[in-house]
């Protein structure tokens, strides 16, 4: 086998692609996409941001939600990919980037953060901590559309999360089942 070395970078699959909904302190919603995000524990998503309008929202309002970008919303609006927008204009710039997105909110039942109506998977938080950059959150709930969930369960094949490939800055769509999780390599225990 001959690899090809690329160097240090930040090159990791899947990537899930995390559009963080928070409140301005006058209750305007707002919407960022993060690519660099993970459950760190079973109550805990572990997500590294710089400086942005939706930091400052994290210190006044101490919750988020965190969205999972699918396909449907990757290119949504007539001139822009949604999920994408929410990623390259800053809130600070854009008075209301939420609604210029296409987004409509509903504020969760659980935090002080916005539901994006158009995402159908979300994840509710509790700010932990934010520092040098890595913000920590306590999930107090996950919610999903009924438009996603089969058999009482969400079902990825309607949800249709996308992944963020940092080798080529693309968006991809997920594949195909390819085993069982926890059973597959039990050899007979």
């Amino acid at each position: 086998m001959t690899r090809t070395n690329f160097g240090a970078k930040p090159i990791m699959f899947p990537q899930p692609v995390l559009i963080i909904g928070t409140y301005d302190e006058n209750g305007v919603p707002n919407a960022m996409n993060a690519a660099w995000g993970i459950t760190t524990d079973f109550q805990e998503i572990t997500i590294s941001l710089s400086e942005h309008k939706t930091t400052d929202n994290l210190a006044k309002r101490g919750a988020f939600t965190v969205s999972m970008a699918t396909e449907d919303q990757v290119v949504a609006c007539d001139y822009v990919g949604i999920c994408d927008y929410v990623g390259i204009a800053s809130g600070r710039d854009v008075p209301d980037k939420f609604a210029k997105a296409g987004f409509h909110a509903t504020k969760s039942e659980f935090v002080d953060a916005p539901l994006i109506d158009e995402l159908p998977m979300a994840l509710e938080c509790k700010v932990k901590s934010f520092e040098d950059g890595i913000l920590i959150g306590e999930i107090v709930n996950v919610s999903a559309d009924e438009s996603v969930i089969t058999d009482g369960k969400i079902d990825p094949k309607k949800l249709k999360p996308i992944t963020f490939d940092p080798a080529n800055n693309a968006y991809i769509g997920l594949g195909e089942k390819v085993g069982n999780a926890f059973s597959d390599g039990n050899f007979g225990k």
